[in-house]
């Protein structure tokens, strides 16, 4: 049984389709495939009576079609920093099916589990200038910008407003500079393609 929970802080996020990500607007990927991370820093968080301020995990992986239809491989990682009983609660949260939005769709879609990695995770917390290396970077390394203008070469400033979001309602949406993976059969190499940030607030069940 899930305990009662909630969680906010900020969300850092990255995959390989152009900036803006079908995802967002209920299209197919750009190609045909997804991969992708999502980075959870929380700043206030409780399951049960287990405090989770302070703990960083990610959740990502590979689906060969549209995420929705339910074919993903899933990694999950949580940074080392976190206790054994935090850790046992991402777990119960990310693959319970229990938990409530946003983790019972990415469980729901979810058709093969990797081992969760539990690593360093070290976050540069800047908005959409966000950094994220796990392990050093040997895992996943993730470094987000502005999305520039191609004729001026000015930063532009874009937001996603979108009230039925799962993951967040208000996305500030870029471009990755580096997005880096490699773990457990997986691997992607996905610069300049598209990222995000934004605060999340959640809680269940």
């Amino acid at each position: 049984m899930v305990e009662r929970w909630t969680m906010k802080g900020s969300l850092i996020g990255s995959c390989n389709c152009d900036w803006g990500c079908p995802c967002n607007f209920d299209a197919p990927p750009t190609y045909g495939h997804c991969e992708g991370m999502y980075v959870w820093v929380v700043d206030e968080g409780r399951y049960g009576d287990l405090s989770l301020d302070g703990v960083v995990f990610a959740w990502g992986g590979y689906s060969p079609g549209p995420i929705h239809e339910g074919h993903l491989t899933a990694q999950g990682v949580i940074g080392d920093a976190a206790t054994p009983e935090q850790q046992e609660a991402i777990e119960i949260l990310a693959r319970s099916g229990e938990a409530g939005l946003p983790f019972d769709i990415f469980a729901s879609v979810t058709e093969n589990w990797l081992e969760t990695i539990v690593a360093p995770i070290e976050v540069d917390l800047n908005g959409i200038n966000s950094k994220v290396t796990i392990a050093g970077g040997e895992v996943y390394e993730l470094q987000i910008s502005r999305i520039k203008n191609p004729v001026t070469g000015d930063e532009e400033e874009l937001y996603l407003d979108k009230p039925t979001g799962f993951t967040s309602t208000r996305a500030e949406l870029g471009s990755s500079v580096v997005d880096r993976y490699r773990s457990n059969g997986l691997a992607w190499d996905n610069a300049n393609r598209y990222a995000e940030y934004s605060e999340f607030e959640y809680a269940g069940p």
